[in-house]
């Protein structure tokens, strides 16, 4: 079970921390990711980072700017969201695959085994 929070509306310009709580005993074995869905369009990737949070991969719309992170002592992921633009306004959805390996990380929605509920984050102009 992935439970995310954090969303809300912030202005153009500003900074938002979404985190995702993970149940279970082995979220230290979880490639974790974020991605998001706007009105009218379809899910896309975000960010994913491997078991050890050593490797991390953006996508190109947010590299820079966001930074995804793990705390496996907590069994959380987090999206830090730095310079929002009203383009990433969209429902952000933690996931996890529980099939990759240690040092790999997934950017692909079909490989992820579970989903949180998405939260809304709201950048206004």
């Amino acid at each position: 079970l992935l439970q995310a929070s954090g969303g809300g509306l912030v202005q153009a310009g500003g900074s938002q921390r979404l985190s995702c709580v993970a149940s279970g005993r082995t979220f230290s074995r979880y490639v974790m990711g974020w991605f998001r869905q706007a009105p009218g369009k379809e899910r896309g990737f975000v960010a994913t980072i491997s078991w050890s949070g050593t490797r991390k991969y953006y996508s190109n719309s947010v590299k820079g700017r966001f930074t995804i992170s793990r705390d496996n002592a907590e069994s959380t992921v987090s999206l830090q969201m730095n310079n929002l633009k009203p383009e990433d306004t969209a429902v952000y959805y933690c996931a996890a695959d529980l099939n990759a390996v240690s040092g790999s990380y997934s950017i692909e929605g079909a490989r992820y085994d579970y989903w949180g509920q998405g939260t809304q984050v709201t950048v206004s102009s």
